[in-house]
């Protein structure tokens, strides 16, 4: 059974935040939660990379936005929005690959090669995020395991205590499992191509974008 475009979303999403965090010198890439936190103690500690850290919220928000823009246009013009969404952000993916090898490895996360890679890979997700969030409502999210863990939890709970709807649980608990199972993957093979290859570990992402937008048709996309 090949994984579905929503898994590998997850798998991607925990490989691009490890890669981006081991280059980039503590850039998460995939969300900003953990650059607030990450920008708070380079202030503290006067660790470098805090200029990348604050220009990557305004970055991905105006990524965001541009993509959810583009996605309803696509959509008034019947073309398949979640496909071309997905090859956008293989050519960021792709982009960011490129940057990455030739202008790596990066010592200093606020230099401006370092900067443009990082928010090219930034953009990317952020196409992402708002992709699954549009067009894969029903599938957990691929970027951030918190909700999706306390969910899995909180319907083992109720399971425990013969809660009603229990078949609708079990498949929850079953596709949220599976997409935390894809995440801890995604970081955990991220780390090792990283420790062989360095920041080239990054061109794994955009192959599979690549497969999940050519599989993203509507039986396969939840």
């Amino acid at each position: 059974m090949r994984p579905s475009p929503a898994q590998i979303l997850s798998f991607v999403g925990g490989y691009v935040d490890t890669v981006g965090f081991l280059a980039l010198q503590g850039l998460f890439t995939a969300h900003v939660t953990g650059n607030f936190v990450t920008f708070g103690a380079a202030m503290v500690h006067g660790a470098t990379g805090a200029w990348a850290k604050l220009l990557a919220l305004p970055v991905f928000c105006v990524a965001v936005l541009a993509t959810r823009l583009a996605g309803r246009r696509l959509e008034e013009t019947g073309r398949p929005v979640l496909r071309l969404l997905l090859l956008t952000q293989c050519a960021f993916l792709a982009l960011g690959t490129v940057l990455a090898i030739a202008l790596g490895p990066f010592t200093d996360a606020d230099r401006p090669a370092a900067l443009l890679t990082g928010m090219v890979l930034v953009v990317a997700m952020a196409v992402q995020n708002a992709a699954h969030r549009a067009h894969l409502p029903e599938a957990p999210p691929s970027t951030l395991m918190t909700g999706t863990t306390t969910q899995i939890m909180i319907d083992l709970a109720d399971l425990l205590r013969g809660v009603p709807a229990e078949h609708a649980a079990r498949r929850r608990i079953a596709r949220m499992s599976a997409a935390v199972a894809a995440f801890a993957l995604g970081c955990g093979l991220a780390a090792l191509f990283f420790y062989l290859v360095g920041a080239a570990a990054i061109a794994v992402a955009p192959v599979l974008i690549l497969v999940a937008a050519l599989d993203s048709g509507p039986a396969r996309a939840a």
